[in-house]
């Protein structure tokens, strides 16, 4: 059973959901005009740019269709998740079917679909629908956008790759971590098992290549046929972030199907992914790493950012559920009282996305082309009902 002390924990994810998270991209995010979202918001809610990134715009369908799915349900949330999925299938595609990358606020495109995560998050939205009112319109979209998805996790960018010869071609953790993703969410939302081998596929792969056992490092990017390159930043970048997301969604997946083994190896690629992730001096979980210990090519490799954070705290959680090892409980108590510490911004409600090492705010947004209505609320809503799960080890 969870241990008492932890219920005023879960006490406080659940107001800050409901009190704080919500009300703010509910109030400011919609596009009551247009359709779809606002998804570029300051510090009090104010637009400051009307593009709809694709990314962002299908993830707040996600998220207001998944709230409407909680003990929390609002019929105005599936009225925001359906509008967005009106404006978004209306006007996102190209002519082969793919979405684009970001629209303008009247919904012509501005950027070509070169990036397939716009098509992810399109079948994690369209299904999250069809979980909540059993329409054949939302399955069918997620399934097309998941087959779209799939099709290009060998050749990413397609059509639209800038790439010379001389360059390396790479597999990307991302890819294969929202496979497993997709993968879930879709049999879930689905009610179906058909996409179990999809997320074999991305656990034998991770678990197979990006992982490194020996140097107790998870890899970003790998070569073709497994091996990892250390003579250029790019090979050896890490990104403890991304580690910690996928090994939840493992551990996740591991959990529903009774597979040992997988949770066996996600909860080990997490204890090492927080030892060596984690800011000894100013506390926190760095954004990037370079394996060898070199500078970090991203200039803000020492950054704070609000994501890492949501997913080393689901993932510190998702490990101590399965395995009962107190080391994680340890970790998700360090985590979060961190977190906590830095991120939330009382005066204006949501969270600070971006902090420098020290763990100060570097901007006052909430919402960008990369941030959004979805890390958040999801780490507040899956925290709350693990923290409360009565089979709680």
């Amino acid at each position: 059973m969870i241990e008492p002390s932890l219920e005023a924990v879960a006490d406080r994810y659940e107001r800050e959901l409901l009190e704080s998270c919500i009300p703010f991209w509910e109030k400011n995010c919609p596009d009551r005009e247009f359709g779809g979202y606002f998804n570029y918001l300051a510090r009090g809610g104010q637009v400051f740019d009307q593009e709809k990134s694709m990314w962002m715009q299908w993830r707040i369908v996600y998220m207001f269709a998944t709230l409407y799915n909680s003990p929390y349900r609002q019929e105005r949330w599936l009225e925001l998740a359906v509008q967005g999925f009106d404006f978004l299938t209306r006007c996102g595609k190209d002519a082969s079917g793919h979405y684009y990358f970001a629209l303008n606020r009247q919904g012509e495109p501005m950027s070509v679909a070169h990036s397939l995560y716009s098509d992810c998050f399109a079948a994690m939205g369209s299904a999250a629908l069809y979980q909540v009112t059993g329409e054949t319109r939302f399955r069918k979209e997620a399934e097309l956008a998941m087959a779209n998805y799939h099709a290009r996790i060998d050749n990413p960018k397609g059509r639209w790759d800038k790439s010379l010869p001389g360059k390396p071609r790479r597999r990307t953790l991302g890819h294969y971590m929202m496979l497993a993703n997709l993968g879930y969410v879709l049999n879930e939302c689905l009610g179906t098992t058909q996409y179990e081998a999809e997320i074999r596929q991305a656990a034998d792969t991770v678990f197979g290549t990006f992982w490194q056992p020996d140097r107790r490092q998870l890899f970003e990017n790998v070569n073709l046929d497994g091996s990892i390159d250390l003579a250029s930043c790019d090979g050896r970048h890490l990104n403890p972030g991304h580690a910690l997301e996928a090994m939840w969604f493992l551990l996740q997946f591991g959990n529903r199907v009774g597979d040992a083994s997988i949770s066996a190896t996600a909860s080990d690629i997490i204890a090492a992914t927080l030892e060596s992730g984690w800011d000894s001096k100013h506390g926190g979980i760095f954004y990037f790493q370079d394996a060898e210990g070199f500078p970090p090519a991203e200039l803000q490799s020492d950054m704070k950012l609000w994501w890492v954070h949501n997913e080393a705290i689901l993932a510190a959680l998702f490990a101590y559920r399965a395995t009962g090892n107190t080391t994680f409980l340890d970790w998700f108590k360090r985590l979060d009282e961190w977190t906590w510490q830095h991120f939330p911004d009382h005066e204006h409600g949501e969270w600070f996305g971006y902090l420098n090492r020290s763990g100060e705010p570097t901007s006052s947004l909430k919402g960008s082309r990369w941030k959004c209505f979805f890390h958040l609320p999801r780490c507040l809503l899956l925290a709350t009902s693990i923290l409360r799960d009565p089979t709680w080890r």
